[in-house]
């Protein structure tokens, strides 16, 4: 088979794939990721497709060393690679985080709990399981019964008051993608502004919450 003709076919799928924007995308979900309060929907499509793309490119990466291309062009490939390797890895990572951080509130909440991969649901029940072991037998077995709780502060305290939730009403820097003129902020009908294209914005994370989902406005 004619090398040349393989180096050209592997660009030509490099470029196909990278001609959909998903670096960009990535970096939209990456940083979306790591600003909000709260853990965001898994990006299962992106994920898979972003996998596929650094596949390709170490295997033609790893075509142009053998075949002798000339460096300054493998070095700018090897650029985007380690890039697109970062944002996906980062974007897992700080996931994982979060989960770590809030597993027992997002163990009890659906909706928070449908927004994980399968992979994360697993670690999540494993990591929440490790975590009442430890706590039962290092501290919470040698208390009274009504504190044996590792949810609530007592048998008389309200159910999870001990497990940590994000915060909501915390404030975000968000941009707009696009116009979206008088934007209510709270439920009083009172607290209206008015989103302008790629203004920057620091706003309650839960009164632009449904933006975000929606991909309307990214945070930044």
């Amino acid at each position: 088979m004619d090398s040349g003709a393989g180096e050209s076919s592997a660009a030509d799928d490099y470029e196909s794939l990278m001609s959909t924007t998903d670096a960009e995308l990535l970096k939209s979900a990456w940083r979306n990721e790591k600003a909000a309060p709260e853990i965001l929907n898994y990006a299962a499509d992106l994920v898979q497709r972003s996998r596929q793309q650094i596949q390709l490119m170490e295997e033609m990466v790893d075509d142009y060393i053998n075949d002798g291309v000339d460096p300054l062009t493998v070095s700018l490939y090897q650029i985007d690679l380690d890039r697109t390797m970062f944002l996906l890895r980062s974007y897992l990572r700080t996931r994982l985080q979060k989960i770590e951080k809030y597993v027992f509130h997002i163990q009890k909440t659906a909706e928070e709990w449908n927004r994980l991969s399968k992979q994360e649901q697993k670690f999540a029940s494993r990591f929440a399981g490790d975590i009442k072991n430890h706590l039962d037998q290092s501290v919470l077995s040698r208390l009274p019964d009504q504190y044996q709780s590792h949810l609530r502060q007592s048998a008389a305290s309200e159910e999870g008051d001990m497990v940590p939730e994000p915060q909501l009403d915390s404030y975000v820097v968000c941009r707009s993608k696009k116009y979206l003129g008088a934007y209510q902020l709270g439920d009083s009908g009172e607290e209206l502004i008015n989103i302008e294209a790629d203004d920057l914005y620091a706003l309650p994370y839960k009164s632009i919450k449904p933006l975000i989902e929606s991909g309307q406005v990214d945070l930044v």
